[in-house]
């Protein structure tokens, strides 16, 4: 029988607390903090947090923290026994424990992977969404259950016993990530104390990041392999491709791990890298998410496998995307895109379309819906991404192209259900309403709307696979 995987756990404070530890966050930013400490020293362990279920910390906690980052390489897997994390905390089960450990004196980052949807806000505007369940109750209540509410009582509690606030690093696939988290936690703030709001603009820094790695999900199939590949038994590993990017506003209220040291871009302004990061890379993933898995495939690999779809999503990239974004310095977009095209074709990693299909309602508005308004405003035609956007409208039906139904996995699912008609015309009307996804240049356009009508028509009486040749 192979041994658990074990390496007793540091006993050093944490200077990081990370809410929303999943995949992601242990594949990608915590390999710049492992590697920050090993080339310029410093102790910057991290505190994780899962703001919903225990099953992270439940897998983690017999291992003593450490998990194996994999590494899919086309000519091997290769991994690294990460063992950064000091402990795991669950914050339904104790909340004031994770405001505790924000709070604590050597803790000066607080940073977050929770997804689009873990922001609390309104995607199409940037805004607290006041209304959302969550927030009702983090208002009223000292112990919150929202990133937000938990960003803004903790930060509550370190002024309340006189300590500077953390710097909050959003680590999630948002434009200008760091002024949304900013405007959530300012705007719950201020309806709790103006005072506190007020501390917080003057003391608090939101710097913007953007990050890239792709991290498929860990299947069972891939604890065995890892167990094979190791010779110990690993239930939490991450597998994730050779390609890493971390570009980051350097703008802190407080000490930081020398992340320069382990590769990451400190710059001054990220907004290029990450307009080009959310329209090239997941805006396209996206794109071939829907439509490859109407279309019958599985994974990303799968879908690139497939010349139809190559020849789609070069054509999103040179003619739809590139033609918005202005390159960040240095930067080919070119020669990005066909890196992309590579790491997308990498059979060594499964990214499965239904993982990236997720939550589209929180996703489409950043990834793909700004690039279709810039195109209209600029004159310049987009039927690759209007296809996109009804390639999603069809997967919210709950059906796929046989009529077999399928999970929708979204925050707005039941209400995106409740808007399909045997009339393309009466759904795509339907969805333009949603003032929470769809921005208002797009919601009245007429000539939009009926392109989205008519490639919605088109999917469903040609299926995926036949519309993404008439692109």
């Amino acid at each position: 029988m192979t041994a658990r995987l074990y390496h007793p756990p540091a006993t050093a404070p944490a200077g990081i607390v990370h809410l929303g530890l999943g995949a992601f966050f242990r594949a990608h930013v915590a390999s710049y903090i492992s590697q920050a400490m090993q080339q310029h020293g410093g102790d910057w362990g991290v505190i994780g947090v899962s703001l919903q279920s225990p099953g992270v910390r439940d897998r983690l906690r017999p291992q003593g923290w450490a998990y194996t980052a994999v590494e899919l390489a086309p000519d091997g897997e290769k991994p690294q026994v990460m063992t950064l994390l000091r402990d795991v905390l669950v914050a339904p089960e104790n909340p004031q424990a994770v405001l505790d450990a924000m709070a604590a004196p050597d803790v000066s980052i607080v940073s977050l992977t929770v997804t689009e949807k873990g922001y609390c806000h309104e995607p199409a505007t940037g805004r607290l969404d006041t209304g959302h369940p969550d927030i009702v109750h983090d208002l009223e209540q000292a112990l919150p259950k929202s990133a937000p509410g938990y960003l803004v009582r903790a930060l509550q509690l370190r002024h309340a016993r006189g300590l500077p606030p953390f710097t909050v690093l959003c680590c999630d696939n948002l434009p200008e990530n760091g002024r949304v988290v900013r405007s959530v936690v300012l705007g719950m703030a201020q309806l709790i104390d103006p005072a506190l709001a007020d501390w917080i603009d003057t003391h608090g820094a939101f710097p913007s990041t953007m990050v890239d790695r792709i991290v498929p999900a860990t299947t069972p199939d891939d604890l065995d392999r890892v167990a094979t590949l190791t010779g110990a038994r690993d239930e939490a590993p991450v597998m994730h491709e050779p390609f890493r990017q971390w570009v980051v506003e350097d703008r802190f209220c407080g000490p930081r791990p020398k992340w320069e040291a382990a590769g990451a871009q400190m710059v001054a302004d990220v907004t290029p890298f990450e307009h080009m990061k959310l329209r090239m890379l997941n805006g396209t993933h996206s794109s071939l998410a829907y439509l490859g898995y109407l279309a019958g495939h599985q994974t990303i690999a799968s879908v690139m496998a497939d010349p139809a779809f190559v020849s789609y999503v070069r054509h999103l990239w040179q003619a739809e995307i590139i033609p918005t974004l202005i390159p960040p310095e240095n930067t080919d977009l070119g020669a990005y895109a066909d890196a992309l095209a590579t790491r997308y074709a990498n059979p060594s990693i499964r990214h499965r379309t239904w993982q990236i299909a997720m939550d589209g309602s929180q996703k489409l508005p950043q990834r793909i819906l700004g690039t279709i308004a810039d195109n209209r405003a600029a004159g310049r035609g987009c039927a690759g991404l209007i296809l996109a956007v009804a390639a999603w409208m069809r997967y919210t039906s709950g059906k796929d192209e046989n009529g077999t139904p399928i999970e929708v996995k979204d925050p707005l699912a039941p209400r995106l259900a409740a808007l399909w008609h045997d009339d393309p015309r009466q759904t795509v009307a339907g969805f333009l309403a949603l003032s929470e996804i769809f921005p208002e240049p797009l919601r009245n356009d007429a000539d939009f709307a009926a392109e989205l009508a008519q490639a919605l028509s088109g999917l469903c009486a040609h299926g995926a696979g036949v519309m993404v040749t008439h692109v």
